[in-house]
């Protein structure tokens, strides 16, 4: 019956002392192992100390497969204390054994300030290659595919060790949701969506952002998904354009902005004609009487309400893009943002001929109503590189800003009519076959306000977005499969 080793994080006993009082109430617990680092030499009744540098590292990862003797490994990668439900150990021993999979996570209940709440989970796909995805902190392994994951892996990771473990895994055996509560976990990181939301770019972070990417580029290899850096060039010849850039702003309801992103964009100073192109989806509160007043004088600033009223910030997009109005060049700016000061399009038009791409990414800084710079300031994903850029952004969860893209292009491939991922949907797409150009310096304000539509997501909407861009993922990665496939291989 002792089908299971347990490994659980160790800082603070009496958090482990419960967790391993809960774990020991089962039969199919054989032994439960502490992990913590080298100077804690505390132990608890009936456990043994594995010394490891952090949960996170290769080295934890071959420490634990070389005690994983049972059927099932128990991962555990809280210090807070773990409450397991109703023969919840039996419930993953028991679909885990019938199912095959390498890898069973749940739904658990969060404790937070003492008061317990509902934590959903989402199903794995092909395409959920993020390091961020959550599978909770309880992590139920078939032993004989992780010793086999921890085998394989000859990087040594201080930071990628559990991610890149579990795409070894997924390249062999399931990756199973159960949905439902399993168990409860304390929470100490309460912050709104919004706050979370730029934790992965914060300038401490990556070295381990360099980590995960060398992770999930192996990862690629192995599974056909991986592009070399070969890309098509483009010769900028089109010239039925009516000016060499348009700046596009889809805007619902942004009264209290939308002045400040104008008069950003009519303030650039170029060396070509420009124009605005506000898509205006039917707004309300006084935002089309705003546009109103600066087309009649400004004729550069066309004023669009589209026929359709089932647009999403995608459709929008389409819609000033297919317009015959719209420039060679095709420039993003959000009705909450500004660009930085007048520059900005003349240096994205610059980079798109000075780096042959169909897109152009630049550099952000993040504000707060007021436009004063607020933590962590400078996004400028220095993670991306011309050679290896399209594959990491399968595992990235955005590609920055502000964005830019060559007008035939992106009438050719179209946004997708929704309201969140549209743009990320849209940048692995060019990616797929062109090179993304990227700029450095900060060209643009992203104003951080209660009224940012990711600003306090719950649980419910973020796992709707998180899904979504994991099938994003997931498409874009079935189509880079196909493109590595060889004629030989395809009429085999």
């Amino acid at each position: 019956m002792k089908q299971i080793n347990c490994f659980i994080a160790f800082n603070d006993a009496s958090y482990a002392q419960k967790t391993v009082e809960n774990l020991s109430k089962s039969e199919l617990v054989n032994k439960i192992y502490l992990l913590t680092d080298k100077n804690n030499e505390t132990t608890l009744p009936g456990c043994e100390i594995i010394q490891t540098d952090s949960f996170s590292s290769s080295l934890t990862i071959q420490k634990i497969a070389e005690k994983s003797d049972t059927q099932f490994s128990l991962l555990y990668t809280k210090h807070t204390t773990l409450k397991l439900g109703q023969y919840a150990l039996e419930r993953f021993y028991n679909i885990a054994h019938s199912a095959g999979a390498g890898l069973v996570y749940s739904d658990y209940y969060q404790i937070a300030h003492g008061v317990r709440s509902n934590l959903p989970l989402i199903d794995y796909q092909e395409g959920s290659l993020r390091d961020d995805f959550n599978f909770g902190s309880l992590l139920f392994y078939n032993s004989e595919e992780l010793k086999k994951a921890a085998a394989e892996t000859t990087y040594n990771y201080q930071f990628a060790g559990l991610y890149n473990l579990r795409l070894k895994v997924s390249q062999q055996a399931e990756l199973l949701h159960i949905n439902e509560y399993l168990y409860s976990e304390v929470e100490f990181d309460t912050r709104k969506s919004g706050e979370k939301l730029f934790d992965y770019v914060d300038p401490k972070n990556f070295d381990a952002q360099i980590e995960m990417e060398i992770a999930c580029t192996d990862h690629l290899k192995r599974i056909g998904g991986y592009l070399a850096p070969d890309f098509r060039k483009i010769e900028f010849n089109e010239s039925n354009f009516p000016v060499e850039a348009s700046v596009i702003i889809p805007v619902r309801n942004r009264v209290k902005t939308l002045e400040d992103a104008i008069k950003s964009t009519l303030s650039q100073k170029t060396d070509f004609p420009f124009n605005l192109i506000i898509v205006d989806n039917h707004s309300t509160d006084g935002t089309s009487e705003i546009i109103e007043k600066y087309a009649k004088a400004d004729s550069r600033l066309i004023h669009i309400i589209p026929e359709s009223t089932d647009l999403g910030i995608g459709g929008c997009w389409n819609v000033g893009a297919d317009s015959p109005l719209c420039g060679k060049f095709a420039i993003q700016l959000d009705s909450d943002d500004i660009y930085k000061d007048e520059n900005t399009l003349q240096t994205i038009v610059n980079a798109f001929y000075e780096q042959n791409c169909a897109m152009v990414i630049g550099s952000y800084t993040t504000t707060n109503f007021a436009m004063e710079t607020i933590t962590p300031g400078l996004i400028d994903h220095k993670e991306w590189t011309p050679e290896n850029g399209r594959n990491n952004a399968l595992r990235i969860n955005g590609l920055g800003a502000p964005r830019a893209f060559y007008t035939p292009v992106l009438r050719n491939i179209k946004v997708p009519n929704t309201s969140y991922g549209e743009d990320y949907a849209l940048g692995l797409a060019v990616s797929r076959e062109y090179q993304i150009g990227r700029i450095y310096d900060s060209i643009y304000l992203c104003r951080r306000w209660d009224d940012n539509s990711d600003a306090s997501l719950d649980v419910v909407k973020m796992n709707e977005h998180n899904s979504y861009k994991d099938k994003i993922r997931t498409i874009e990665l079935k189509a880079r499969k196909r493109l590595s496939i060889t004629p030989e291989k395809q009429m085999v």
